[in-house]
């Protein structure tokens, strides 16, 4: 897919909503660390990963934006230091005009007034006022494959970050997933209508039905969410 493609499948789904997609696929389950949180609330970014490994100099994310599409989201590899910022106002500002999505980091970032007013979204874990004072020698693949906690990151996946956190797809089943996950949500949506309107979870679930399948056929729930197409758990 495309930027603008991704952009349109994406933008009404949420980052549980791919989770428990990937989840009924069977296609690995990647979410960034719980520690990388949005600077603030509200964003949606999905985009095809740009990966850059920082080894103390901003030259490797000029370098990863020299080879980066419109749309695309910059993913940051600083091996979760919290000890340093990585990223300021100046890459981002760079990421900005260079019509990116948006930033994940895994590390801190600073500037964070500056960052809010360029307003190109940004994850990470958090903020630290000192840059680097260290300048290692840069991998041969540091513009080919991140790390984001234990998860690596290359330019074959795409990213999806919203207030739930971020996740990371395989870019040759996007479709697939993004289709699933549709599905789910729409379910989900049904559901909570008609919770407003009186009919309780357990009623919609036949919950009693599976107490009794549970304790006769030792049945699990989500099989007997599948059996109903009802989301709940995935």
């Amino acid at each position: 897919m495309d930027a603008r493609t991704l952009h349109t499948t994406f933008s009404d789904l949420t980052t549980p909503h791919v989770a428990d997609a990937c989840l009924r696929l069977a296609v690995p389950v990647r979410c960034a660390p719980a520690g990388v949180r949005p600077l603030w609330a509200g964003i949606h970014v999905v985009g095809r990963a740009r990966p850059a490994r920082h080894v103390g100099s901003v030259d490797v994310f000029l370098e990863a934006l020299e080879h980066a599409s419109p749309g695309d989201v910059l993913v940051v590899d600083n091996d979760g230091r919290t000890d340093e910022a990585c990223v300021g106002d100046l890459v981002a500002l760079e990421v900005a005009k260079s019509g990116l999505a948006g930033i994940v980091i895994w590390g801190q970032h600073r500037d964070t007034p500056q960052l809010r007013s360029i307003a190109v979204p940004v994850f990470s874990l958090g903020a630290f006022p000192n840059g680097p004072e260290r300048l290692d020698a840069q991998p041969a693949d540091a513009l080919t494959r991140a790390s984001c906690g234990a998860h690596t990151v290359t330019v074959d996946d795409v990213v999806l970050a919203d207030d739930d956190g971020v996740i990371l797809l395989p870019a040759d089943r996007a479709a697939e997933i993004a289709e699933v996950a549709a599905r789910i949500r729409d379910t989900e949506r049904r559901q909570a209508a008609r919770m407003q309107l009186g009919t309780s979870l357990r009623e919609q679930t036949a919950f009693g039905d599976y107490l009794a399948a549970r304790d006769r056929d030792g049945l699990t729930f989500r099989q007997h969410l599948r059996a109903l197409d009802a989301a709940i758990e995935e």
